[in-house]
């Protein structure tokens, strides 16, 4: 529920802003208006993020995410089982032809989206899927998924009314309740700017997340 950085409809309570508050040095790192950031996480996206606290960090953060040397690692809920159970979506991705808010990979023309996935658990309509994204566009893995007739749980931008098509009434019931997607990022892997040594972060599921992995599981034993 926290936005990366200030914007439209967004000019205060945001992570840079309490970025500030606890190391208030930030200032001159980066872009004026987004100090330290080196990527971002959708607003309802929950998991580990990164950020620079000096310029020379920030510059290295910042080619290991443009040279996409950086592991992202994700975990998604989504509606059915997705098969193959495990492959690589390597699409163009751009700007949704008509709305324009919204992002697609059917389209003509766009960059090139890949995102690696593998599906762990599936049982009452929902599948639990590992995620490694190859390129780091806005919203892809919910465009991806939705696009391969997968949404993510709960998003209600990419994938409409889609909670019908849970089966199992315990999954359901949780999912009716998130009040977000369901979509996780569980690791980074990086290069310590400093120390060169390989840095990996991991991130446990926000509790609703949890509950409905539990859920998921019961589902599965059922």
């Amino acid at each position: 529920g926290l936005v990366v950085h200030p914007g439209a409809g967004h000019s205060r309570g945001t992570l840079v802003h309490g970025l500030l508050a606890h190391c208030g040095d930030l200032t001159g790192i980066g872009d004026r208006l987004r100090p330290g950031v080196v990527h971002r996480l959708d607003r309802y996206t929950s998991g580990v993020m990164v950020v620079a606290k000096n310029q020379a960090a920030h510059e290295s953060l910042s080619r290991q995410f443009s040279e996409r040397s950086i592991k992202k690692h994700y975990v998604a809920f989504v509606i059915g089982k997705p098969n193959p159970h495990r492959g690589i979506i390597d699409t163009r991705y751009g700007r949704h032809p008509v709305d324009r808010k919204r992002f697609s990979s059917k389209v003509a023309s766009g960059k090139r989206a890949l995102t690696s996935f593998a599906v762990e658990a599936s049982a009452g309509g929902v599948s639990r899927v590992g995620i490694v994204l190859g390129t780091g566009r806005t919203h892809q893995i919910r465009v991806h998924f939705s696009d391969l007739g997968h949404p993510v749980v709960g998003d209600v931008v990419y994938g409409g009314d889609i909670l019908r098509n849970i089966s199992d009434k315990g999954i359901l019931e949780v999912a009716q309740g998130l009040g977000r997607h369901a979509l996780h990022a569980s690791r980074l892997e990086f290069m310590h700017p400093q120390r060169q040594e390989l840095v990996t972060i991991e991130a446990a599921l926000s509790a609703e997340l949890a509950l409905l992995n539990a859920k998921l599981e019961a589902a599965l034993k059922s």
